[in-house]
């Protein structure tokens, strides 16, 4: 993978110089299927796709970037503007499931588990390395509906993040460092929608974020639940999704999601399952859990609606 700027000589030191690389993959990637899952709503202030390019904004160690991928004959084109740039650039094989092995899914086992992933080749897990982001976006979305979650997490961002650089389809931003978090004024989060339980194990976490992070990459696969749930008012299902999104943990399974287990035992066995009942009916493919959920998903079957919708509570002063 080689680094280019697509200006001359002369600007290429410029800071507004983007830079371009080409990924060329050893397996077919559907971008979409891949990257577009770390999308939170369709307001995202980190992430917007538009048309055939997803775009991401990001903190590196060298500053806030913005990176832009788009699919071209099985290549994926990368290009990154800002003071972080080379460093975006870096995570695009990563992003783009380079360190996802799908080898070991015996898909035969279920027919609509080989059917999705017959129809679903490009599917791969993607890794950001993102710890902390992964882990104060999951916390918002605990005990919430996702429209509550994904507006907080606009409003927040939006106001306490870093505007990206470059030439992005709508104002983007990167998510605030840990210390950045621990900043937000009470009022803030008030504003924003989010619940004390919440903010306050996101303020929590930011204290020990740079150590979790450190921890979480140096330890066995079997051990980060136990770094993650180590922080107070993390239980299961955070760790679960901060390990999908950040690390693309290939056996993370959601357990206590509002709606996950009924969609696997739907889709397996025909009927709902409570969380017990969807470990049971995945245990065949223990190691490839999240794989198969990540089929699942994508296989179009989902258990007819019966109920309504649940209403979002709002306890914020008119």
């Amino acid at each position: 993978m080689t680094l280019t700027a697509d200006a001359g000589p002369a600007d290429a030191a410029h800071p507004g110089a983007p830079l371009e690389t080409t990924y060329r993959p050893a397996h077919l990637v559907d971008l979409g299927a891949t990257v577009g899952v770390l999308r939170r709503g369709g307001t995202d202030p980190t992430m917007v796709v538009d048309g055939a390019v997803i775009w991401r904004a990001l903190r590196t160690p060298d500053g806030a970037a913005t990176l832009a991928l788009r699919s071209v004959s099985g290549e994926v084109r990368a290009t990154a503007w800002g003071a972080g740039a080379e460093f975006a650039l870096a995570t695009v094989p990563r992003l783009c499931g380079s360190a996802d092995d799908p080898e070991p899914l015996d898909a035969a086992r279920h027919p609509v588990i080989a059917e999705s992933a017959r129809r679903n080749p490009g599917l791969r897990l993607t890794r950001t390395d993102e710890v902390f982001d992964a882990l104060a976006c999951s916390i918002l979305e605990q005990k919430v509906t996702a429209m509550q979650a994904f507006g907080a997490w606009r409003w927040l961002v939006s106001r306490f993040g870093i505007r990206a650089p470059g030439p992005t389809p709508r104002p983007m931003f990167a998510p605030p460092d840990p210390a950045g978090w621990r900043r937000i004024p009470s009022w803030s989060w008030h504003r924003a929608g989010v619940q004390p339980p919440q903010s306050k194990t996101i303020v929590r976490a930011a204290e020990r974020g740079d150590s979790v992070a450190r921890a979480l990459r140096t330890v066995a696969p079997a051990d980060r639940d136990r770094v993650l749930t180590s922080l107070p008012g993390v239980g299961v299902w955070t760790a679960a999704e901060t390990r999908i999104r950040a690390l693309g943990d290939p056996d993370a399974v959601s357990v206590g999601d509002f709606h996950l287990a009924h969609e696997v035992g739907f889709a397996l066995v025909g009927k709902r399952v409570d969380d017990d009942g969807m470990l049971e009916l995945l245990t065949p493919w223990a190691g490839q859990r999240q794989r198969v959920i990540r089929l699942i998903l994508r296989s179009g079957i989902r258990e007819p609606r019966r109920g309504p919708r649940l209403a979002p509570e709002d306890h914020r002063d008119r």
